[in-house]
């Protein structure tokens, strides 16, 4: 997943030679029910989850029932997949290809405090991310534990990653919180929304179109959560807040 780059660093404009932790990202073709659905650039972990969650988070089936590795290809099945001919396709924020599919408001009863919101921001780093400093992390949390981390090249894979390991494993994720360290635009979003997480933080900013798609969806969005202080921009009834009118 790293390779050892040598360069040349300059420090206060003096040069010295060095040798940087590079992360490698790699190209995966998916496939549904043996039939192609896109071709992602992605880090190779974690693949399984990777699989299983980007059919999930984009709409296309509610579960999954198997996902194989064979090479660059990654194979998932499931019962309950869609007719990809009817499923309409946009260009999301950072260029790739998503699915527009009907996302369904999410209803949970999943409350937490600031002091969760914190926890949860400081744990979204992975080993990866230290070494190189060229990933996006996320965190999969529910009833304040940790389930799992995520890292890769691209913002969008992390969500689908956790979204994978949740439906892989049995974990309803209606009683889950994601932390990212990527932006929010309505494609990010619309991930959590197919795959039914209620909150959403981020260390980042969210847009126009991520907040309007998180008001519709019923999720509790937060966003530019740092040190102790972060912005609610929806449905603000799910954290307990001090003095809250």
């Amino acid at each position: 997943m790293i390779h050892i780059h040598h360069g040349i660093q300059a420090v206060a404009g003096v040069a010295k030679e060095t040798d940087d932790a590079i992360v490698i990202e790699d190209r995966f073709d998916l496939l549904l029910n043996d039939r192609p659905v896109a071709t992602l650039v992605a880090s190779r972990d974690q693949l399984r989850e990777l699989g299983a969650g980007y059919v999930i988070s984009e709409g296309l089936v509610r579960c999954v029932d198997k996902v194989t590795l064979d090479g660059d290809r990654i194979l998932v099945y499931s019962d309950t997949g869609c007719d990809l001919h009817r499923v309409k396709r946009e260009t999301g924020s950072s260029g790739g290809q998503s699915f527009l599919s009907p996302v369904q408001t999410i209803v949970s009863d999943v409350r937490i405090s600031p002091d969760d919101v914190i926890a949860i921001t400081k744990e979204i780093e992975t080993e990866l991310w230290r070494k190189t400093g060229g990933v996006h992390c996320s965190v999969l949390f529910q009833d304040g534990k940790l389930l799992c981390k995520s890292s890769d090249v691209g913002r969008h894979n992390t969500v689908d990653k956790l979204v994978g390991y949740a439906a892989l494993n049995g974990i309803d994720l209606s009683r889950c919180v994601i932390g990212c360290t990527g932006r929010q635009p309505a494609g990010m979003v619309r991930k959590s929304a197919h795959a039914g997480i209620p909150v959403i933080i981020s260390r980042a900013a969210s847009t126009d179109k991520g907040i309007a798609e998180a008001e519709a969806a019923g999720i509790t969005l937060i966003g530019f959560s740092r040190g102790d202080r972060f912005t609610i921009y929806t449905h603000p009834r799910r954290v307990d807040l001090a003095g809250r009118k």
